[in-house]
């Protein structure tokens, strides 16, 4: 019986014209259903397909990809925390107007909350969008209004949408970082992690204004139109490097902390990348590493640990290091261990110093026990950098601050200073 199952898919895959598949519109009391591959929605000129997309053995989401790009490339997921079975599972648009996704067993796990005495249909138009209409071609509820890692283009970003990344190369999950107005009306990135959260581009160690952005605009308005341009109400403003209309375009929040424009060479069906923000070096990305954790070129960003230190989990760098020792509160059986041209970027005690010496800078972390370690920079200024968490950390040849992390006295023997 199974064999036969397997010929008769064969079969139907050599005689589907997949070109000529997909349905305009999903019209109430009809379903797309995970197990029929045809049970998908076309935009009008194939560029954008919709229906259930495959994330792991027996999981799907509802999803919207680019037709024709290399592995589908999915630009909007209604599911990607909750993923459903490959079997019974469906998108049903009911006679009441309400959109809604339902696992194999019935439960419903996503839902428009629509409702509508007039006929609705759901459409995949051209832009991307997906969007449930009534007889008069109004919108009821459309999927630019809740994005999940990807801006495309005429799809506007406001005060309450968050581009979330993906948690993982591959894993569609929602990551850690995010493009988001902050409440200074200003377009950040964000590291949002399960135990601390820091903008980390623009930087916060001057003002907005430095880098020609203002809060003076509450709005909180950004788009990305159809020539490559993206402007938003901060003044932040940049275009693709290959400005003007033709090439298909999605701006990404990534899953390795970076926002990148892409455009689509259709030739191929792969991406180029045509912008990426001044000033992300991908070691200085927040939260990449976990606690303790370094990064450093080799020549990608890796995670590493400092000597008496060991990952939490091996498979994901980015949960960070933890000591093979504990440490005394008291500050004669404390020492340190130099970490040369290497930073954890912030969270500074209340300690920090400017001018004081190095005897100085070390003594004050000593005695203090919230203090885990401390920076100080060789530049002849005397700048003392006390931390409470060593998170953010990376190692530059360019970087002049030389990192003290506390351990045990004693741990360290003579040869291995």
């Amino acid at each position: 019986m199974e064999v036969l199952k397997f010929l008769l898919l064969l079969l139907f895959a050599a005689t589907v014209d997949w070109s000529e598949a997909g349905l305009s519109s999903l019209r109430q009391g009809s379903s797309l259903k995970v197990e029929e591959e045809i049970d998908f929605l076309v935009s009008l000129n194939r560029t954008f397909s919709s229906g259930f997309y495959k994330v792991g053995t027996n999981a799907s989401c509802y999803s919207i990809w680019f037709t024709n790009s290399v592995n589908k490339t999915v630009v909007w997921m209604a599911n990607r925390d909750k993923p459903v079975s490959g079997r019974g599972s469906k998108l049903t648009l009911h006679r009441n107007g309400n959109l809604v996704l339902t696992d194999g067993v019935g439960s419903i796990v996503w839902s428009t909350n629509t409702f509508s005495d007039a006929s609705v249909e759901a459409r995949l138009l051209e832009t991307g969008n997906l969007v449930l209409i009534n007889q008069a071609k109004e919108v009821l509820w459309q999927s630019f209004d809740s994005p999940t890692d990807t801006l495309l283009p005429s799809q506007k970003l406001v005060r309450n949408t968050t581009l979330v990344s993906m948690r993982s190369q591959g894993t569609y999950l929602s990551g850690f970082y995010n493009f988001k107005f902050s409440d200074s009306n200003v377009l950040y990135l964000v590291y949002n992690g399960p135990q601390f959260s820091s903008a980390y581009w623009p930087k916060t160690d001057g003002t907005v204004f430095d880098i020609g952005r203002t809060p003076y605009n509450s709005s909180r308005l950004a788009i990305l139109d159809e020539a490559g341009q993206f402007i938003s109400s901060d003044n932040l403003m940049f275009n693709a490097s290959e400005y003007g209309i033709g090439p298909k375009r999605r701006l990404t929040m990534d899953y390795d902390g970076i926002l990148r424009l892409y455009s689509l060479d259709e030739s191929t069906g792969l991406w180029e990348m045509s912008w990426v923000p001044d000033g992300v070096d991908a070691c200085l990305v927040h939260g990449l590493c976990g606690a303790y954790g370094i990064c450093t070129y080799k020549p990608q960003p890796t995670c590493s640990c400092p000597y008496g230190f060991s990952l939490n989990d091996p498979s994901d760098r980015s949960k960070g290091c933890s000591a093979s020792f504990d440490l005394s509160n008291d500050a004669t059986k404390s020492d340190f261990l130099l970490l040369p041209n290497t930073d954890y970027y912030g969270y500074d005690l209340d300690t920090y110093a400017l001018g004081i010496s190095f005897s100085a800078c070390r003594n004050e972390c000593l005695t203090d026990s919230r203090c885990k370690g401390f920076g100080y920079a060789l530049d002849g200024k005397g700048q003392c950098f006390p931390k409470s968490f060593l998170l953010n950390g990376f190692h530059m040849p360019n970087t002049l601050q030389i990192m003290h992390v506390k351990i045990p006295k004693g741990f360290l023997s003579k040869d291995e200073v």
